[in-house]
């Protein structure tokens, strides 16, 4: 019945933003890859009133019924009639956390059933038949074994949550676990400051770790354990086993009370008052694709500039987010089959969700070319060198348009700010710099820009044929060559530009 039931039917759809999926995979020797369970992540996009706005991405683990459910307890949790103008920061921090509260107890009520007849079929089940094979049990103890497993398949799994939140022009972010927000602000003179809000709650994060050690845990052993019930998330929704029977567990059996835990670790209200860029919102899978390939580093860089890049060229948010996501699964895939130093990192990866929502942010105009005033924007993309692991910085010049305007609603805002450059002048060199709460590093591209260069505005047009005159002298490469070879023929032989 959960399949068909949903609180949220009429609530409008956010069109500021658009939403990319993969699904898991496991490559084979051959690099082919293969879908070992259905997609489990899940993630919600509605526009409240008020000038309320809620997105959301799930990470779901051990099957999808808690992202689902999550999904949309939490919706109808915060956007039917909760949150209005009036609220203040407080109002709203407490609003969320109360939210994540029903949503995690909710939950629960909806397998109590469940739950207790596996607690009343586990007693049926005499201690001796335990670990008898299942051909030597009874019919009637095969039917309860069966029975078993088909109500752990419904109670099992839970969900990691990143929750945002905008209201009154301010943004909150309402995290549980260990996907990751991004927020990028563009400024006029090329620069795109990059925002980690908060850290993940894994077996790594000193925050978690200490919380632990104050219930009577050894956080020394959960941080090189890496994880808890299978999962490296310290908090979580729904997770029955982990919630109920901690005692049972080795790892948390001294807790004095339940370790983890689904409060969310709230951040905001940050205005975005006169705020140019986008918020992205990352299941933990993309994020961990994207680190497995090119390493931890510059990952948040690297996502950030792949954004911009789409952004630049693309006209629909739903194509700038699935071609992201596409990009990173084509990333982790090109690494494993290289056989390089990360590839043994690459065999598989899960399920992957990238939520985009922008910020006065401009989308690529189709009939703009470079040549016609689009607006050329460089963006720092490393790459992996072939020959180590170390990247480089190289500068791409996008072209961005230069007079269109984001419209939705009441919500109109101009895309070229005053002295913005022109493909005839030099374009600004874009830095991203990445902040979180515990550093703040930046990365900078190098080189004039001259990889892409930009034809001038007087380009010859095409011919009857379609054709255009050649616009790139190859004659002094043509010389090296000859040189090099000492045959004089580079002209005259194969390798002239007849």
């Amino acid at each position: 019945s959960l399949q068909h039931q949903s609180w949220t039917d009429d609530l409008p759809l956010c069109q500021m933003c658009g939403v990319g999926t993969a699904p898991n995979c496991v490559y084979g020797p051959d690099g082919k890859g293969t879908q070992s369970h259905p997609n489990e992540d899940g993630h919600l996009r509605f526009r409240g009133d008020d000038g309320c706005f809620l997105y959301g991405v799930f990470n779901g683990y051990d099957g999808s019924r808690v992202a689902n459910f999550a999904s949309q307890c939490l919706t109808a949790e915060l956007l039917l009639g909760q949150l209005n103008s009036g609220h203040t920061d407080n109002d709203v921090r407490r609003i969320l956390t109360q939210a994540f509260d029903v949503v995690e107890k909710s939950y629960f009520e909806t397998i109590d059933d469940a739950l207790a007849e596996k607690a009343n079929l586990s007693n049926y089940l005499l201690p001796h038949n335990e670990n008898v094979p299942f051909h030597q049990l009874s019919p009637q103890s095969q039917k309860v074994m069966e029975r078993l497993k088909e109500l752990e398949q419904e109670v099992s799994g839970g969900a990691t949550v990143a929750v945002a939140l905008i209201l009154n022009n301010k943004l909150y972010i309402a995290n549980v676990g260990t996907n990751r927000v991004l927020l990028c602000k563009s400024s006029s003179d090329g620069q795109n400051q990059v925002l980690q809000i908060g850290r993940p709650h894994s077996t790594d994060n000193e925050d978690e770790l200490q919380r632990l050690a104050a219930l009577g845990l050894d956080s020394a052993r959960i941080r090189q354990a890496g994880q808890i019930a299978g999962q490296s998330s310290t908090r979580r929704l729904g997770d029955y086993r982990v919630k109920f029977n901690y005692n049972e567990i080795d790892l948390l059996s001294a807790a004095k009370s339940k370790p983890v835990v689904a409060e969310p670790e709230i951040h905001g209200g940050q205005s975005l008052e006169g705020v140019t860029g986008f918020l992205l919102l990352m299941s933990e899978g993309l994020i961990n694709a994207l680190e497995s390939a090119h390493g931890p580093e510059q990952a948040n860089q690297e996502i950030v500039a792949m954004v911009a890049a789409e952004l630049a060229q693309q006209t629909s948010l739903e194509a700038v987010a699935q071609s992201v996501v596409d990009r990173v699964k084509r990333l982790h895939h090109d690494v494993f089959v290289s056989g390089r130093q990360r590839a043994t990192y690459c065999s598989r990866h899960e399920d992957m969700t990238l939520l985009i929502r922008t910020l006065n942010y401009p989308l690529a105009d189709a009939a703009l070319t470079p040549t016609q005033g689009g607006r050329v924007c460089p963006v720092s993309v490393p790459y992996l060198n072939s020959q180590s692991t170390s990247k480089t910085s190289v500068t791409l010049s996008l072209v961005m348009p230069s007079q269109s305007t984001l419209t939705n609603g009441t919500n109109t805002a101009s895309t070229l700010e005053e002295g913005t450059p022109t493909p005839g002048s030099q374009s600004p060199t874009a830095t991203l710099q990445s902040t979180n709460t515990q550093t703040q590093s930046s990365s900078s591209s190098s080189g004039d820009g001259s990889l892409f260069r930009q034809r001038g505005s007087q380009a010859a047009q095409p011919d009857e044929t379609g054709r255009v005159p050649p616009y790139v002298d190859f004659s002094q490469f043509y010389r090296l060559w000859g040189s090099d070879h000492g045959d004089g023929q580079s002209m005259q032989g194969g390798l002239g530009p007849q």
